[in-house]
């Protein structure tokens, strides 16, 4: 049973700590205490910030004794309140964001050793000065945190080549629940000592550990990218398109998205400076991006096989980026998607994975579904085709009050999103976790062995349940 910390816990929190690592300030602290989305918000009796793998240990076990749960937190940029307290007021806020030094950068064996706190783009900007690149990005590099993608096995645009954060992860430091440091740090290729903690721990949300650094796999700059955004007809379409690219092509092929019109329409009235790069419109694109060290190479091999798809009707129209830059504005176009749909009004987000080969049933049956059960709702899917992820967004009939459809009708829909995704074999997560949004719906719906497994796990590494209580598992 945990417990609010008492005055002495906190006093020798904050001698431990110091002013820079510790406050009880309600006005510092509100701005860490609602989530990104604004969907939720919650109390903390101190909001911690420890500099060091050691002094996160310290505050583990100080709290550990006094039965006082914890939160940690990286950028707070999550999507499903998996880092925002509870309302009690009785948890601490543990923050990782002092926690941001680039330990080494090992050109020769190709990784990086980054502390939880350090800033994706940060880390982007450090390893290229180094002639390296690491291969995972997404629209909020700038706030997103090393340690926070760790959690929650952040996925990306690159995920087709380069696999998910836990496909990228060589090594972990993280403090465990009774306050001992696991350093899992080295890079080993080969490593049977049982049970893998680094995967463990990578996509747990903070429930069993809290990751204080990581080892990362890097790969060599890119010398060279083309980005191509094609017109098509409809997502069978565009599968067709992957399927004939991903032969032909091979590692190159690093990213393969689809974009409803919908979608596109969106981004340009709200996000500025943004333009179609094709002069007519569509009902769907995709945004192909190739990358690699030899333009010749890569042009030899891109511009046929999109001639031939061209001359076969299975797309309508392509420009390729002639620069960086016009790739850049291509990606500005996909990563503005969300912004833009918040500014078209309220909608409820859903990130879900089904098989590839099944995604385009999923994008045009469950419109379908959803308007039979709710007349009037409409549902747009736009992302990651090519490692079958789609963000699909539920929206409100037209001409109704958006907020007060979404609280009456919105539970019910998500649910009957969930089902069908269940039904195809999917994910009710494919990127952004569980967190507390989804805690209650993976209970309800995600299969019962899991679930157990799940459950064992937790309670064997934090019987107390001391860590990020009320995610992930109910």
């Amino acid at each position: 049973m945990t417990r609010a910390p008492s005055v002495p816990t906190l006093d020798a929190l904050a001698a431990l700590l110091g002013p820079k690592g510790f406050t009880i300030d309600p006005d510092q602290m509100a701005p860490w205490l609602t989530d990104w989305r604004g969907k939720y918000r919650g109390a903390a009796a101190a909001m911690l910030s420890p500099a060091t793998a050691e002094e996160v240990a310290a505050v583990v076990q100080l709290c550990a004794e006094q039965d006082v749960a914890l939160v940690p937190q990286g950028g707070n940029s999550g999507m499903v309140g998996g880092a925002t307290p509870d309302t009690s007021g009785d948890m601490v806020l543990l923050s990782t964001r002092r926690m941001n030094h680039i330990r080494v950068i090992d050109e020769a064996a190709q990784t990086v050793v980054a502390d939880a706190g350090v800033i994706l783009e940060h880390l982007h900007e450090a390893v290229l000065r180094h002639g390296l690149r690491f291969p995972l990005t997404l629209g909020g590099k700038g706030s997103a945190t090393i340690g926070g993608l760790v959690s929650t096995n952040a996925g990306g645009t690159q995920v087709l080549r380069h696999g998910t954060m836990r496909a990228l992860v060589a090594g972990i430091e993280a403090v465990l629940p009774d306050g001992r440091i696991f350093d899992g740090l080295a890079p080993l290729k080969k490593d049977n000592r049982g049970y893998d903690l680094r995967h463990l721990l990578c996509g747990a949300e903070g429930t069993l550990g809290i990751v204080t650094a990581a080892c990362l796999h890097l790969v060599p700059a890119v010398a060279v990218r083309r980005t191509a955004w094609i017109g098509l007809e409809s997502p069978v379409a565009a599968l067709q398109l992957l399927r004939r690219l991903d032969p032909a092509i091979g590692r190159e092929l690093e990213g393969f998205e689809i974009v409803p019109r919908s979608c596109l329409d969106a981004v340009l009235r709200h996000i500025p400076q943004t333009r179609a790069p094709l002069t007519k419109t569509y009902p769907w694109y995709a945004l192909v991006e190739l990358a690699g060290e030899d333009a010749e190479a890569l042009d030899s091999v891109l511009q046929p096989e999109l001639a031939r798809a061209l001359d076969a009707g299975l797309i309508y129209d392509v420009v390729i980026a002639k620069n960086d830059r016009e790739s850049e504005d291509f990606w500005r176009l996909r990563d503005s998607i969300s912004e833009a749909e918040r500014a078209e009004g309220p909608a409820i987000q859903h990130d879900i994975s089904v098989p590839v080969d099944r995604m385009p049933d999923f994008i045009a049956e469950n419109p379908r579904r959803l308007a039979k059960a709710f007349p009037g709702a409409r549902a747009l899917s736009f992302g990651h085709l090519g490692d079958g992820n789609v963000h699909h967004h539920v929206q409100p009939p037209v001409d109704v009050d958006g907020k007060a459809w979404l609280a009456a009708h919105g539970e019910a829909a998500s649910r009957l999103v969930y089902i069908h995704v269940i039904e195809l074999g999917g994910s009710i997560s494919a990127e952004h976790g569980i967190g507390q949004m989804k805690r209650d719906i993976l209970a309800e719906l995600d299969s019962p062995a899991r679930m157990a497994a799940l459950r064992g796990i937790k309670a064997g590494l934090d019987p107390a349940g001391l860590f990020n209580p009320g995610k992930l598992i109910a």
